[in-house]
């Protein structure tokens, strides 16, 4: 509150002086603010703030040619005039005038305020109103927080501030940043130009001026996706700030993957031979490529496997191609919707030693399998090579690549454009349909039987142990 009042009164500043010295003088009351706490220290910095007031407005406004400099002192003045003078009588009582409006300003804002919350609670309670649903961030009704624009209802205005010099500098600053994104990184340089030359246009037309944090970027992403009706583009604001990579994180990282092993949760010959694999990621070879080919080589000589996805977030097309390598007797091209073909988009197949490239596979998936996951489940449906058991997956193919604006915002770019080599549409916002479609808890249970059912057909080259 003590933030907005005083932004409030910069504006008693003409705009020449708050072009130039608006953001530091916000910061020095914000350093101020932040070091002197308590009544009285409190009530001399405001006794400060008008004492400024009263000094330096009637000079400033008479003569707007007068340089003025901040002063980053507790005991000094927010802003001293450089000019030697007197101050004379009609001086002093014009800045006894500002003082007395400014002080009105801020009791009325107060009394105002108080009693909108007054009547916020009676209106709340009274019963000629119909109650109104409760509104969270998530519900529909929410348009700020569903679509990024500013809510229709009246008085609704979450996310907006007073506006600052410092807010403006820092929406001009991630707006310069966002359209530099869009330019050097989207896959369609032409609609890159439509969007950037929206956002000028929504600048310019002040749609963005009451918007910060998450609302802004809320407001760029709309603004994105309107031009370019792309789901994939974002704008992300992070309160906390956002980590800079480091060989630390990636060595603490590693080790958090060899305390998990690699999500590889369970690796187990069931009754009748049938493997079972519960994998809840699909983590980086480079640091989890061992704990994948242990347990692949460990069920090398089961009748039928089983792939339990169901808890599975998802990693990296990768491992989804590792571990595939090891289900067919030559390489196959594994379709990833994020990314344009490389070396590592075919499996390595044959693998050297490997017994399952004509067994069968079973995949369970839930309403949560995504991304690599779902990967894995697609090309292996899209090969002929998976019966799918369990729940419609998430649907959660695309992804933009991560580009870090400063320590609280960042945007997500799709950076290429992909051809499915499939006739099926991939899992976008879809989710894959399962084969046989079942409660997840039940998947199992059903795959085993299947399984179970299947390796006793002729045909099957069933292993003894």
């Amino acid at each position: 509150m003590s933030e907005k009042l005083y932004a409030f009164l910069l504006y008693l500043y003409p705009s020449t002086f708050r072009a130039a010295h608006g953001e530091d003088a916000l910061q020095l009351f914000r350093d101020r603010l932040r070091e002197e706490t308590g009544f009285f220290r409190r009530t001399r910095l405001w006794l400060d703030i008008f004492r400024d007031l009263a000094t330096s407005l009637p000079h400033l406004h008479r003569h707007p040619q007068l340089a003025f400099a901040a002063a980053n002192s507790a005991s000094s003045s927010m802003f001293l005039v450089l000019e030697e003078e007197p101050i004379r009588p009609t001086a002093f009582l014009s800045a006894c005038a500002i003082a007395l409006v400014a002080y009105s300003l801020i009791a009325v804002s107060l009394n105002h305020t108080g009693k909108m919350r007054i009547a916020s609670a009676e209106a709340a309670h009274s019963p000629s109103r119909q109650p109104h649903a409760h509104t969270t961030p998530d519900d529909p009704d929410d348009s700020e927080a569903t679509t990024g624009k500013p809510s229709s209802h009246p008085g609704h205005n979450r996310g907006s501030v007073i506006a600052s010099p410092a807010s403006d500098l820092e929406r001009q600053r991630v707006l310069g940043a966002v359209i530099a994104n869009l330019k050097q990184h989207y896959f369609d340089p032409v609609v890159a130009q439509r969007m950037a030359d929206a956002l000028v246009a929504h600048r310019d037309r002040g749609d963005d001026a009451a918007a910060i944090d998450e609302a802004f970027a809320a407001l760029l992403t709309a603004q994105m996706r309107d031009v370019s009706q792309d789901p994939h583009l974002q704008v992300i604001y992070n309160a906390t700030p956002l980590p800079q990579p480091s060989r630390v994180d990636s060595a603490r990282m590693r080790a958090d993957l060899q305390q998990e092993n690699c999500f590889f949760r369970k690796v187990q010959i069931l009754p009748h031979n049938v493997g079972y694999l519960k994998l809840d990621g699909f983590p980086d070879p480079i640091d989890c490529g061992p704990t994948a080919t242990a347990a692949m080589e460990s069920l090398n000589q089961a009748n039928a496997l089983i792939f339990d996805l169901r808890d599975n977030r998802g990693g990296t097309s990768e491992m989804v191609s590792l571990i595939s390598s090891y289900l067919f007797d030559h390489p196959k091209y594994i379709f990833d919707p994020r990314r344009l073909p490389t070396p590592q988009s075919w499996t390595a197949s044959p693998v050297a030693g490997s017994k399952l490239a004509d067994k069968p596979v079973y995949i369970l998936t839930s309403s949560t399998t995504i991304s690599a996951a779902e990967q894995f489940t697609y090309d292996l449906r899209m090969l002929s090579r998976a019966t799918i058991i369990g729940e419609v997956t998430a649907g959660g193919a695309h992804a933009g690549a991560y580009h870090r604006i400063d320590d609280h915002y960042a945007i997500a770019i799709p950076e290429t454009r992909i051809v499915n080599p499939y006739g099926q549409a991939d899992w976008e916002a879809i989710g894959i349909q399962p084969d046989i479609k079942v409660p997840a808890a039940e998947a199992l249970k059903i795959a085993s039987q299947r399984a179970e059912s299947q390796i006793q057909e002729p045909g099957i080259h069933l292993q003894h142990h």
